[in-house]
């Protein structure tokens, strides 16, 4: 998650934790007090670049401390690769995080609480099992990232459309047919991953996205590219690959920033050769880019 990361949990220490949670589920006298709970997690965090740091990655926990909640200094929390079902209310707590980690648990939702965390700039929640997003997150205006990849996602709530801050979403290898109205609203992004769902087109209103510069549609079924999406002139990166487009926009050559026909993933330049081209389309494309632009601008 970046920066020095804290030392992991030991196993006795981690049934210590466990054990209060039971006392005090139990309500016996004996347990230790919350602060004394808390304060067993507070030692593994780190400080760094001045942020208060707490890594729990990795510890096979089926659930969150109930003492975790009460550092409320924390601002980044990393609970990554864990066998989380589900966060308690008082997850909004935690209202100095800027950065949270969920990433590749088994969460089936996010709390409501969440709307609370109004300072948070980064959300990983991919590789869960979330199939909807819930609609206080439009809250969290802060946001500059966030990734919902690998989830069972059909759609985003309209609140995220107050999102202006954000500038990385990442969508991927979900279950979505349209490209949320929402996503065209969030007028800072930068970056726009949306492979392997299942889009068939994609609206007009994708020339609103004016900052973009990456925008990545590969794994779709899109059969055509609209008009608008060629005045998106900051496009470095237009991957289009392995979709059901036959044809391309006459208009295409505008994208003068994309350089050239990649074929690595992460290569810069336009990605299409994966497609059931038309002649002469599929031909022109053999002489690279600047041939294409060739043949599609107006003499």
């Amino acid at each position: 998650m970046g920066g020095k990361q804290s030392r992991g949990f030991s196993n006795k220490e981690l049934n210590e934790v466990s054990v209060s949670q039971r006392r005090k589920s139990a309500g016996r006298d004996e347990q230790p007090s919350l602060s004394s709970a808390a304060e067993r997690i507070r030692r593994h965090t780190t400080v760094h670049f001045g942020y208060s740091i707490l890594n729990l990655a990795m510890q096979a926990l089926d659930e969150t401390p109930s003492e975790l909640w009460e550092l409320r200094e924390l601002q980044k929390l990393n609970l990554s690769m864990n066998c989380l079902c589900s966060l308690p209310p008082a997850l909004g707590a935690l209202n100095n995080l800027v950065i949270l980690n969920l990433w590749g648990n088994n969460l089936s939702s996010l709390p409501p609480e969440i709307s609370l965390l109004k300072k948070l700039r980064v959300l990983f929640a991919c590789r869960n099992r979330l199939s909807e997003v819930p609609e206080e997150l439009g809250s969290c205006t802060c946001l500059e990232v966030l990734s919902l990849a690998n989830n069972q996602i059909t759609g985003l709530p309209g609140s995220l459309a107050a999102m202006h801050n954000l500038t990385k979403l990442n969508l991927s290898h979900n279950r979505i047919a349209h490209i949320p109205t929402c996503v065209y609203s969030m007028k800072g992004l930068v970056f726009l991953h949306l492979a392997c769902n299942r889009l068939e087109t994609i609206a007009d209103q994708i020339q609103d996205l004016v900052n973009l510069k990456i925008l990545i549609v590969e794994g779709n079924s899109i059969h055509t590219l609209p008009k608008t999406l060629c005045f998106l002139e900051s496009l470095e990166l237009l991957n289009v690959d392995f979709n059901d487009l036959q044809n391309v926009p006459m208009e295409l050559y505008l994208l003068s920033r994309l350089g050239r026909l990649a074929c690595h993933p992460l290569d810069k330049g336009l990605h299409i050769i994966h497609n059931p081209l038309l002649k002469p389309i599929q031909e022109v494309l053999q002489g690279g880019l600047s041939a294409l632009y060739n043949y599609l601008k107006p003499t």
